[in-house]
Order: structure tokens, then sequence, then C-alpha cells
């Protein structure tokens, strides 16, 4: 009889990839507390390996929705967060029809390493997903309004080495940029990006964070960086939408 040899998570080595729009990571031994987050998660255990959903056994693909808590524990496996508001995010949220999570048919997905393009690496689940057109405009903002665009755009130089997470993004002086009252600028964003405000500023700060550490940052730089008070605050923050407290983000990120 024919053996299928099971993977040991300790020879794999973490990758990651961010851009604006997406945060793929490939790790081992993830173990997270109880946390929900604005992006939509699709999680893809390696073969052989124990993948728990708060609790429940999982061995297939499945994707979880915005804003839906839920605590993961995998062996080892690739995590793909990506923002609701983009072409992906928009044919993940039809997949799921209102739904809190739902399981896809296993993919089996070539090797990946530091230097491969995570859009070919992904391409089978994308096209399963009846995306055409592959290439990296799935993670492009489908945002109507001309002005939460350009904000949107703002955000994404923070991942270009040039962050202005630093100026004021007070709802009046934002709006005051864009040429709106308080209460309507409030009132667009929401309409536009599904979410309020400060709390996808909050989003985009721990995303900015999280490149910062990549990059070599301490969390005390990494929250200066990114516009939090302090380390403490980067940290609260952090284990609530990743259910992982700063030091174990570091760890990881740190491993690639």
């Amino acid at each position: 009889m024919a053996h299928t040899s099971k993977p040991n998570p300790a020879h794999l080595k973490p990758s990651i990839w961010l851009q604006p729009g997406m945060l793929l990571v490939f790790g081992a031994a993830l173990d997270t507390d109880s946390h929900h987050h604005h992006a939509i998660q699709l999680v893809l255990p390696m073969k052989n390996t124990p993948c728990h959903l708060d609790g429940r056994k999982v061995s297939q693909t499945f994707i979880i929705n915005s804003q839906i808590t839920h605590q993961l524990t995998m062996s080892a496996g690739w995590v793909l967060l990506v923002e609701p508001d983009t072409l992906l995010g928009q044919k993940l949220q039809s997949r799921l029809k209102g739904k809190d999570t739902i399981t896809l048919p296993n993919f089996e997905l070539a090797s990946i390493c530091g230097n491969s393009d995570p859009i070919e690496f992904l391409s089978p689940i994308l096209s399963a997903l009846s995306l055409e057109n592959i290439n990296s405009n799935i993670f492009a903002s489908k945002v109507a309004d001309h002005r939460i665009q350009q904000l949107l755009k703002e955000f994404d130089q923070c991942l270009k080495n040039d962050c202005k997470l630093l100026e004021d993004w007070h709802a009046s002086a934002v709006a005051s940029r864009l040429a709106l009252s308080e209460s309507r600028f409030l009132h667009l964003f929401r309409e536009e990006m599904n979410i309020a405000w400060r709390p996808y500023l909050l989003w985009r700060r721990i995303i900015c964070a999280i490149d910062a550490i990549i990059e070599g940052s301490t969390a005390t730089n990494a929250a200066h960086i990114a516009g939090f008070s302090d380390s403490s605050h980067l940290s609260r923050t952090f284990r609530s939408q990743f259910g992982l407290t700063i030091r174990q983000a570091q760890k990881l990120l740190n491993q690639y």
C-alpha cells in the first residue's frame, strides 16, 4: 500500500507578501486567540496537517467573511487577507453570499518561495473563482467615488516608503481636504467602503505597522511610523485584529 508522507512544519520556511489590497502569509504553528478584522480571509491548510477553526477540525480551503470573530489553529498553511473593496474581495463576498464562512474544494498548489509571484501561486484558486485576466489588478480597489479612491492611494503610499499616517487624519481634516463637510465625508466613506472611517484608519495603521516590522523595525518604531500613540497601543490593537501578540507577530514576520 502506498503511503503519503506528511510534511514536517518544522522544516517549512515562512514567507510573506504584502502589497496594497492583500497580505499573503505562509507559516507554521499558527495559533490565534479569538479576533476579527476588516479583511476577508482565505485559509489553505497544508495537506495532511491539522487545522481547527473555532475548535472544529477543517481539512478544506475555507473563506471567513469580513468582521467575523474567529479563532484559528493551523500546523502549516497559507493565509490570504484581502481588502473587501478589491476585485478579489468582491468575488469572495459573492461566494460567501452573506455567510460567515464557507469551504471550497481543496487545491493542489505549487510550492512557493520568497521570489515567487503570489498571483501565479494563487492562480488555481483564482481560476476556480471565475476571475478573468488574473493579474495584480485583482487587488486594486473597485471603489467608485474618486475622492475615496484618492484617500486609498494615499494609504497605499505607506507600503512604498512614503507613509503619510503621521499627518492629520481626523475626519474633520480629511473632509476639509476633500471639500466636504465632516458629516458628508463620514457618510460617503461608510457608503463606499462598508466600514466606518475610524476603524478603517486603524486597520490601515496596523497594515503599515506590519510593513515596518517586515522591514526590521522594532514594535516601538513601527508604532511611531504607523501613527499609534505607543507600542502598547499598537500591541493591544494588533491582538484584537489578529489574535496574536506583537511579540508573536514579530517572531513570525522576521523569520521569512
